[in-house]
């Protein structure tokens, strides 16, 4: 009979780059938007709960991958969709207000996507709330991108996982069954 338990011991979700990652955007969109926008405007809600939405679905799909590694992909792939509608939203902001979206060969971009590499939230928070919300918006954007990459490549392995050791009914079938050979 094999040693795989038929339920994975649960990953800490803080311990996921994209989730520290994740994190640091919803912080910084909370800043922008309580920043950017006048009090009432609808815009404020929807940009912070598309970042929180983001945020919790990466929780709750790592949870979920405890019994369901198609329930986790179902869920991280929602975080990933919260995250594109956020990141229109960013550069809607930039076109509808005439400023620039940086390119992505140019210094400022270069110099926050490295920036952006970086694990540690708090310098980047920092120098958000320093800057002009045009240059905010800027880093959200970059940072959504990196997101986006980091949450494409969890969904590829959990595919494969997946595609690898089936899903939860499966998996139970499969044990079932050695048990009852083994007996």
């Amino acid at each position: 009979m094999t040693d795989t338990p038929l339920i994975k011991p649960q990953g800490d979700h803080r311990n996921l780059i994209c989730y520290r990652k994740a994190e640091l955007i919803y912080d910084i969109t909370y800043y922008f938007a309580y920043s950017a926008f006048e009090r009432g405007d609808r815009t404020i809600d929807q940009m912070v709960q598309a970042a929180r939405s983001g945020k919790q679905n990466i929780i709750e799909g790592n949870a979920d991958i405890e019994t369901s590694i198609e329930m986790g992909i179902k869920l991280i792939n929602v975080a990933k969709a919260s995250f594109k509608e956020l990141l229109a939203d960013y550069e809607d902001y930039l076109r509808v207000n005439g400023y620039e979206q940086w390119r992505a060969d140019s210094d400022k971009f270069i110099a926050m996507r490295r920036l952006g590499s970086d694990s540690n939230n708090q310098p980047i928070l920092d120098v958000a709330k320093s800057r002009s919300l045009d240059t905010v918006a800027n880093m959200a954007i970059i940072l959504l991108k990196q997101e986006d990459y980091l949450l494409h490549k969890l969904l590829t392995s959990l595919s494969g996982q997946f595609l690898d050791e089936g899903g939860f009914k499966e998996k139970m079938h499969r044990m079932r069954v050695e048990r009852r050979g083994k007996n």
